[in-house]
């Protein structure tokens, strides 16, 4: 789990240096983890690929952060790995 976090928190330190395919590349080993596509979904966001982010905030369960703002929503992201 540490491990887990440990990534997802790099993926967002990368993402917020504006390292996109190096965020997503991290982000994507998570595909099953809730938190990992809820990340998912803000990469694709920021990356422009809207049908695709929706379908990572609907497997997240997180359809209500679609029009969130990315940055914000990716410290929200860093709270939530810190409870």
């Amino acid at each position: 789990m540490a491990e887990i976090r440990d990534d997802l928190l790099r993926s967002i330190e990368l993402a917020l240096a504006d390292r996109w395919d190096e965020a997503h590349d991290l982000a994507q080993r998570y595909e099953g983890d809730a938190t990992g596509q809820w990340l998912h979904a803000v990469l694709h966001k920021i990356e422009g690929d809207t049908a695709n982010a929706r379908y990572w905030y609907r497997r997240a369960g997180r359809l209500d952060s679609v029009d969130a703002e990315p940055r914000e929503e990716l410290e929200s992201i860093r709270a939530a790995l810190a409870e």
